[in-house]
């Protein structure tokens, strides 16, 4: 693949992190109207079915929590953001209060590992975010909102920020490709549009399967990048014609990139690693079986390992899997086909995992699998004597499964990304439950 020039502006160069506070100053506010306030959905209430308190975090309608394996919360887990019509909207957890952070055509990009910084891009219009060329980025302090430019990605966009909050990583596409065409459907992600070989409209689920398979199929050079923070320099991590999504540095390696190999699951061996100077390239789960899939990896929060859904075959047996990245030790953990979730988290002390379950259309097709669920894993222990390589051996476990939250009034269309806060007592998702998105917590303890 031929090299391309990625250009980063000069106001890059350099951002001392130290000084953010005092050297900065605030980007100006778009001018744009403000959302109505919503009415008649409840700011609190315990879950009939379910015993547990949830409680409503957004003020303004279609404001949303982050992708589930993006980081959203500050450290010590008092702020957290969120993505709304108004701007980038800050969730201060010890007054209950929200105040905008940033204000017009901007989106959350991650919040700092370590430091009271928040990183999001400029959109060049409402919903032209994530994946646009030509963006630009910037660091804002939590909770001032003072902000600063880290400049315009001409070709690329970007995804990640490492750690130590040195690099930039993001992806570039050769050749556009738009995803979800058509109109979008209110309420919902956006929404996926194709016809069947009736000539009939698909099904959401279905209608994704179709573009995603179509994208899958153009081949489209991509390259997966870093820049850097302090001098704007580029270097090139990985090249391919596949398609590279789903990039992520490790929460506590500044230098190791988790990415996939983009496309319907059964197609592609989708979960890889490698290091920021792209060394160390490897898969991190290789198909056994035909219809195997493997996907929606994330890493615990110590960065030792690697979570990711796991069915075999597709649709058929469910598993919440992990691939130790020290070890190599693998631990398959079961689940019920009610259980299976569009995504899961883990607790940041590694005790607890969560799921936000899915509707009947999905791949588990599960009859009532629409709750949100907290987990508690359990290893299958060896009867009494061992097999001599047993230490070689995928460690089987199963999910000790609890409902939180009846998902029964949710469309799927919308995907909860649940994420627990800092402290493990909530867990955050967001939902269409009362019809516009709104971003809930769920009490993890009755």
């Amino acid at each position: 693949m031929k090299r391309r020039n990625f250009l980063i502006s000069s106001a890059a160069i350099p951002l001392a992190y130290t000084s953010l506070a005092s050297a900065s100053t605030a980007v100006p506010k778009e001018n744009i109207q403000k959302p109505v306030a919503t009415n008649g959905i409840p700011f609190e209430w315990i879950d009939e079915t379910t015993g547990h308190k949830i409680r409503r975090l957004s003020d303004t309608d279609n404001t949303a929590s982050l992708y589930f394996h993006d980081n959203g919360f500050t450290q010590d887990g008092r702020y957290m953001v969120m993505n709304s019509p108004e701007g980038v909207v800050l969730h201060d957890f010890k007054t209950g209060k929200n105040k905008v952070l940033i204000a017009g055509f901007y989106e959350v990009i991650t919040v700092s590992a370590t430091k009271n910084i928040c990183y999001v891009r400029k959109l060049k219009e409402a919903g032209r975010g994530k994946g646009v060329n030509g963006l630009e980025n910037f660091s804002v302090a939590i909770p001032s909102g003072k902000a600063r430019s880290l400049g315009v990605v001409e070709q690329g966009s970007i995804m990640s920020v490492n750690c130590d909050d040195t690099l930039l990583l993001g992806v570039y596409q050769t050749i556009p490709y738009e995803l979800q065409p058509g109109p979008k459907v209110a309420n919902t992600d956006g929404g996926y549009n194709a016809i069947g070989p009736d000539g009939k409209p698909l099904s959401f689920a279905a209608a994704k399967e179709v573009r995603m398979a179509d994208r899958l199929a153009q081949n489209i050079p991509m390259e997966i990048f870093t820049l850097n923070i302090k001098t704007g320099e580029r270097k090139v991590v990985t090249a391919s014609n596949d398609w590279l999504n789903h990039v992520q540095f490790s929460p506590t390696d500044p230098k190791r990139i988790m990415y996939c190999h983009e496309g319907p699951w059964h197609m592609v061996d989708r979960v890889w690693t490698i290091n920021a100077d792209g060394s160390g390239k490897e898969p991190v789960h290789v198909r056994t079986m035909n219809m195997e899939i493997a996907g929606h990896e994330f890493f615990s929060f110590d960065g030792k390992k690697i979570y990711y859904d796991l069915q075999t075959p597709r649709g058929e047996k469910f598993w919440l899997s992990s691939f130790d990245l020290e070890t190599k030790q693998r631990v398959w953990y079961h689940l019920e086909r009610n259980e299976w979730s569009v995504h899961y988290q883990i607790s940041r002390d590694g005790k607890l995992f969560a799921g936000d379950g899915g509707d009947s259309e999905m791949v588990a097709h599960a009859p009532d699998g629409k709750y949100i669920y907290l987990f508690n894993p359990e290893i299958i222990e060896d009867l009494g004597a061992s097999a001599p390589n047993a230490k070689d051996l995928i460690r089987p476990g199963r999910l000790v499964s609890k409902k939180l939250v009846n998902m029964a009034k949710h469309d799927y269309r919308v995907e909860p990304n649940l994420q627990f806060t800092p402290d493990g007592k909530w867990l955050v998702f967001r939902s269409n439950m009362h019809g516009p998105i709104h971003t809930y917590a769920v009490s993890v303890e009755k």
